[in-house]
């Protein structure tokens, strides 16, 4: 089954790109994976600290994750599955598309702001002529019914 890949992380446009990943998935019986990417540790000089760390943060994504399950379970008959990797984010995310080739495409939520659509939308696509599938970039304030207009 061909999967729609989508970034969740604690920006406000992963929520449209989330609601265009699992609206597109139910309209083409695919999947939705959800990616969510644990940066490097700042504090490895504290002993047990960056494990403590690691683990609340894996907490904080396990409980974001469930918000989103449900309410794609709920309204888009989809069940995602949950990735968690840790490192560089845009390298994370080409490293998971290159590893599970059931992913068809990638999907970015944009940033609306001065400072640009954010910077995994600016340096994804900076690469995306040598990706394997092609990146879908969902603006940040498009409407629900937008987006299932356009779904």
């Amino acid at each position: 089954m061909r999967k729609f890949l989508v970034v969740l992380d604690d920006s406000r446009e992963c929520l449209n790109a989330m609601r265009f990943a699992a609206m597109r998935a139910a309209h083409t019986q695919a999947g939705v994976e959800i990616l969510a990417v644990i940066p490097p540790e700042e504090f490895n000089h504290w002993i047990g600290v960056g494990d403590i760390m690691r683990e609340e943060q894996r907490e904080r994504i396990e409980a974001h994750f469930q918000v989103f399950a449900k309410w794609m379970r709920d309204k888009q008959g989809i069940d995602p599955e949950l990735v968690i990797r840790e490192g560089e984010p845009a390298d994370e995310i080409i490293a998971q598309v290159q590893a599970d080739t059931a992913i068809g495409v990638l999907v970015l939520g944009a940033a609306t702001g001065k400072k640009g659509p954010g910077p995994l939308v600016t340096q994804l696509t900076k690469t995306a002529g040598s990706l394997p599938i092609p990146i879908t970039i969902v603006p940040g304030d498009l409407s629900k019914e937008r987006l299932e207009a356009i779904t």
